[in-house]
């Protein structure tokens, strides 16, 4: 798969997807409850359909997976050696509670790890990707950087979500880091601020799921950081037959 030919195409595809996101931004909509107690709306459904057909037409042939689809057998999916994995609104509640943290995450998953991640952040229209060399970047303005994780600050500056914070392991965690700086983000964008450089690390204890973390744990690894499990291992993909994330810390340099 030639995917820096493949980037030109997806961020106009995600730009598109993006307008018809922010046209719904702060409007009243209809939230209906899903079986994993998240939320769903409306723009959740027209992005998931947007970004499977432009995929379809980008790359035929190529499984597409998707939050919003509905999962195929585990027998079905362990024959697949490669695949899309994507979230088409990730952060459905800070898009309902217009904080802004949200954005659409694209993951190219092969042989169970993802070899290209793509992050695009629709209300700051700043897209983050990698490329064919483990390079990744972010554009914004029509300006193109070169991201790479920062060295660890002192105290160290720790990222967790809004909604996956309240959870008795994770401040077990946070107090035996002892003194650290704490800020409360949003979706995959958590991984994109650590490939800045913004933050030094993201655990995660709470409920998460594959298309949650591909696309971000591949562009922060391309910066130079790291997602490991509590098996001190990288994350897997596709390997059972739910889509559960394990526990994992993010991290940029030590």
């Amino acid at each position: 798969m030639m995917f820096n030919a493949l980037t030109p195409h997806l961020i106009t595809l995600t730009t598109q997807v993006g307008e018809m996101i922010m046209s719904y931004y702060k409007t009243s909509l209809a939230i209906e409850t899903k079986s994993d107690q998240t939320p769903l709306t409306v723009v959740d459904q027209k992005a998931h359909q947007q970004l499977v057909d432009g995929l379809s037409q980008i790359t035929s042939n190529i499984p597409i997976l998707s939050e919003e689809s509905e999962l195929p057998d585990f027998s079905v999916r362990s024959n697949w050696d490669e695949y899309w994995l994507i979230d088409p609104l990730d952060g459905t509640r800070d898009f309902i509670e217009q904080t802004g943290e949200f954005c659409i995450c694209i993951a190219y998953i092969k042989e169970n790890r993802p070899i290209y991640g793509f992050i695009y952040a629709p209300l700051s229209k700043t897209h983050y990707f990698t490329n064919e060399k483990s390079q990744a970047f972010k554009l914004n303005n029509d300006t193109t950087t070169l991201l790479q994780v920062s060295s660890k600050k002192e105290p160290l500056k720790v990222v967790v979500g809004h909604h996956s914070s309240h959870n008795s392991k994770l401040n077990d965690h946070l107090n035996e880091l002892g003194e650290c700086d704490i800020s409360r983000l949003g979706s995959a964008l958590k991984f994109c601020k650590i490939a800045e450089g913004e933050y030094d690390y993201y655990p995660r204890f709470g409920p998460c799921s594959e298309w949650d973390t591909a696309a971000g744990v591949c562009i922060l690894e391309a910066a130079g950081g790291q997602v490991i499990g509590e098996d001190s291992q990288p994350l897997r993909y596709n390997t059972q037959d739910n889509l559960s994330s394990p526990v994992f810390f993010a991290s940029g340099k030590a």
